[in-house]
């Protein structure tokens, strides 16, 4: 084995400064992803919300039952 073919202690630091910069850029990546999965979740709290707010608003199945076509007419017929 060649002498010449053991990194030096510039190529060493050099690898080394590359991956804490490519270790930084991933951090900054995951703080980013946290963040939207957080705001992803509070969309679908919210929305779950609404839905439970509309099936509450929403009239029985046996109260439609009871209505007309003719109630469902627009005001021209």
């Amino acid at each position: 084995m060649s002498h010449d073919a053991l990194p030096t202690d510039i190529d060493l630091t050099e690898r080394l400064t590359n991956l804490e910069i490519k270790a930084s850029f991933t951090e900054d990546l995951l703080d980013k992803l946290d963040q939207i999965i957080i705001r992803q979740q509070d969309q679908i709290d919210h929305l779950t919300q609404e839905v439970r707010w509309l099936r509450q608003q929403a009239p029985a199945e046996g109260a439609t039952a009871s209505r007309s076509l003719r109630d469902e007419l627009p005001p021209h017929y």
